[in-house]
Parts: C-alpha cells; sequence; structure tokens
C-alpha cells in the first residue's frame, strides 16, 4: 500500500501516517523468520486487477466501477479474486528467484 499517496490524495493526513505500517511489516518479516518464511513484497504497479489469471492478457484499461474481471479467453471473476490469483502468482515466482 502506498501509505504517503493515501495520506495526500484521500485526505486522511496524519491518521495514515500514526498508523504504524512500517513497523508491521517489519514485526510481519520478523515473525515469518521465525517460521522460516519469506516476506515477499509485490510492486505496487504491478497490473494485478487488469491482468487475466487464466492466460495473462493484461487489459489496457480497466474502471474501478466494473467489478468484474472478463477476458477475451473467456474468464470471468469477481475483480478483487482475479487480483489476488495474480498477486499469488507474481510472488510465487519471485520466491522462485530468490
Amino acid at each position: 500500500l502506498n501509505m504517503k499517496g493515501m495520506s495526500q490524495a484521500l485526505h486522511f493526513g496524519q491518521r495514515v501516517h500514526d498508523n504504524g505500517w512500517g513497523m508491521f511489516t517489519t514485526f510481519l518479516q520478523y515473525k515469518l523468520a521465525e517460521q522460516g518464511k519469506k516476506l515477499i513484497k509485490i510492486d505496487k504497479w504491478f497490473p494485478s486487477s487488469k491482468t487475466c489469471s487464466c492466460c495473462g492478457r493484461v487489459k489496457e484499461s480497466l474502471s474501478l466501477s466494473e467489478r468484474t474481471f472478463r477476458c477475451e479467453c473467456g474468464f470471468e471473476s469477481d475483480r478483487d479474486v482475479n487480483a489476488a490469483i495474480n498477486i499469488k502468482h507474481e510472488g510465487m515466482k519471485r520466491l522462485a528467484i530468490v
């Protein structure tokens, strides 16, 4: 999440900065390391919502009002579920590289 951008764009101001996001990710990384696991960070510009999790085709545009992802290959899914699948696949790719 882009906490700095959220604080500026959404007028949340200091409330967003006070949430301790950096501390949360540090603790999460520490706890995962204790269990022999890794925290994989995905780039905030990764097109998870615009990419078909079935065929990999990336849409040119996808408005926020479109709640169902539909691809030319026939795949159809909830937009957020499709994005979650893509984030999982990208994390698995990065884990294999590391």
